[in-house]
């Protein structure tokens, strides 16, 4: 499932935009043969609809990495 194809006609012009980064970085590990895990779904939801930032992203994935 493409996540980001049902932001492309947002009408919201930072959604379809995000939804267009999303969609090209997904692609380009389908053309790798990778799976895209759960998680990377639920993060570009989240992501696109202005829930989480790239930089709030990092900053919990370095906080996690740190207690393990």
């Amino acid at each position: 499932m493409d996540i980001s194809s049902e932001y492309l006609n947002d009408e919201n012009i930072k959604k379809r935009e995000r939804a267009k980064l999303w969609r090209a970085s997904i692609g380009l590990q389908a053309v790798d043969n990778l799976c895209v895990s759960s998680f990377l779904i639920e993060t570009t939801r989240k992501h696109i609809e202005g829930l989480l930032s790239i930089d709030e992203h990092y900053a919990q994935k370095h906080k996690r990495s740190k207690h393990d």
